[in-house]
Order: structure tokens, then sequence, then C-alpha cells
């Protein structure tokens, strides 16, 4: 067995609100080893993305992180000075935004920009920085890479703002990469070029990428395996075809089912029905309950982990294990 990149364990984070203390991210534990896209799904508010952030010390007060593990390639990131953090972010570990804005400084030109992030962490002259971000953008399909650098922000496109992102993250040639919804305002064609783009790139540099999305199409044809998040928890885990093709736990079938390409034409779609509830007042026991269509009274309790036949995580008293 190969060494994961990520190994992630008991990751706990909190919230401090004026209505009280919440658990944005409660006990997630998952591995992602070299090459390996590993799509982490859920509704708004799961905590998908405090999730990434949280993983990147990327939480400041009133957040805090207050449990687990947070191991890459064998050093505990947890603990770790902000200073040796920051010469990690960029470096072994980053980050695409779903805004290339949050990334982009628009009063700097693109080629600043990128030269700045090289030297930050590579002993090399600026010339030999402009060819590496040169070579970045021509390998995210930048059409005359040459003239883009000299562009600002404003002057590009979204998709290709998006792309100058990603050859940013992919540049200095990370261990792992975290992507945050990165292709969920562009159009389907820009999008389907990107994840194109970003499948190759992880194969052919044995990088481990995490993406964070809701869009399950999006992960069919991207991840090997899936984790689904509800109310902080991983409720589901397992490798995308068997997860995708028969959900184990009624909220990952709820889904599958509420998108319009995955039910049966003329039918009516089965959306999860009501509101994913509030963290600061979550149902006693099973989060999802109140939701579900095969609650019980065992489902007052909390539910632990298990494992069903073909080897998937799954926290349900009652998963669907023959599949749906």
């Amino acid at each position: 067995m190969t060494a994961p990149v990520l190994s992630v364990r008991g990751l706990r984070t909190d919230f401090a609100t004026r209505a009280g203390r919440l658990t944005a991210v409660d006990g997630v534990s998952f591995d992602v080893g070299p090459g390996e896209v590993l799509g982490l799904v859920g509704e708004s508010g799961s905590g998908k993305t405090i999730t990434g952030f949280s993983i990147l010390g990327l939480i400041d007060p009133p957040g805090e992180i207050v449990a687990g593990e947070v191991v890459l390639n064998g050093q505990n990131l947890r603990g770790l000075p902000e200073d040796a953090m920051r010469r990690l972010r960029g470096d072994r570990i980053a980050m695409i935004f779903q805004d290339p804005m949050m990334t982009l400084n628009p009063v700097l030109r693109i080629d600043t920009q990128l030269i700045e992030t090289i030297r930050a962490h590579r002993d090399v002259g600026r010339e030999a920085a402009r060819q590496m971000a040169e070579a970045a953008l021509a390998q995210v399909g930048i059409p005359s890479p040459a003239e883009r650098l000299r562009a600002y922000p404003h002057e590009l496109s979204g998709g290709m703002r998006q792309r100058v992102v990603i050859a940013a993250a992919l540049m200095l040639e990370p261990d792992l990469i975290i992507a945050d919804e990165p292709t969920t305002a562009l159009d389907v064609t820009i999008q389907s070029q990107i994840l194109y783009e970003m499948q190759r790139l992880m194969a052919e540099r044995n990088t481990a990428l995490i993406w964070i999305t809701h869009d399950l199409t999006v992960v069919a044809g991207l991840a090997h395996r899936v984790a689904v998040m509800y109310a902080g928890r991983i409720v589901e885990m397992g490798a995308v075809d068997d997860l995708l093709d028969r959900p184990a736990h009624p909220y990952t079938h709820g889904l599958i089912h509420s998108i319009p390409s995955a039910t049966p034409r003329g039918e009516r779609l089965q959306p999860v029905r009501g509101m994913t509830p509030s963290l600061l007042n979550l149902p006693e026991g099973c989060a999802f309950a109140p939701r579900c269509p095969r609650a019980d009274a065992a489902c007052k309790t909390r539910p632990e982990e298990r494992r069903i036949g073909d080897g998937r995580l799954v926290r349900c008293h009652h998963p669907l294990e023959s599949g749906a």
C-alpha cells in the first residue's frame, strides 16, 4: 500500500457565535493517496469548505480547530507555527478558490503575481521564474502565455482567470491541491476543458487532489473516491462508481435522485425533503433523521461509522446495503 499524501483524523472545527457555539466540522477522517482525486460533496453548509480551510490552517477567530490531526507526508500540520504553515501553503499544499479574484490581485499584472509566488518558495532568478510561470500557463491550455503574463486580471475572461489560478497552484508541483468548486461559475465548455486538464495534470504529476463540490455530475467524471458530508460529518465514503451506482446512505440516495439525468424520463424528481438543520440546533441522534424516510426510534441515537459489503464507510443505522 502506498502511504497517503494526506491523512486527516478526527478533525473538528468550532465557531463561536452570539447564539452559541457550533461545530462546523465534526470528527472528519479520510486519506488521499498520490495521484488520487477525492470528491468532497454535500449541500451548502455541510462543512465541505471549512474542512478544506481547516486542512490549510486558514481558520481564524471566531473559528477554532479544536481536535484532530492533519498529516501531510508524515508531518502533522496541527500546531505548526504560522510562518512554517505559510511556507507550506502554495508550495507543498495549494488551494484553488471558486472565485479567482480571491487569489489574483486586480492591480498587479499576472507575471508579477506568479513570479513573486515562485520566488517566495524557490531560490531562482527573476528570468527563470518568468519562464516557469510561462510554462505553467501553457500547461493549463492558455494560448499565447507570454502575452497573457503581461495582462491584468480584468483583461482576461472568467475562464482564463481560473486557468491562471490553477496554473499558480500547479507550477510549484505541490503534493496536495484542494479545489473549492473552481468551475461552478464557468460555462459547460470551459468547465469540461478545465476538468480534463486537471485530470491529466494530477495523473502526470502524481499530485493528490481534494475536489470540493455540490455537483455530483462533476465528481462522477473526475474523482476516484467520494466522501459525502452532512451537518459537518462524513456520512458515506467509497469508490465513486460504487457510491453513485448503489448509494448506501439515504442522504446520498436523495442527492443522486435530485439530479434530472438520474431520473427516468417523464418521472418526477425525488429531492431530499426538508431543509438542512441549523448547526446550532441539531436534532438528537442522527442529524439527517428528520428528513429521512427510513428513520425510526433507533435514529434517536447517533450512528457510528460502519463498513458495508463493498468496503464503503457509512454512518447510518439503516443503510441501503442492497443499493438503490
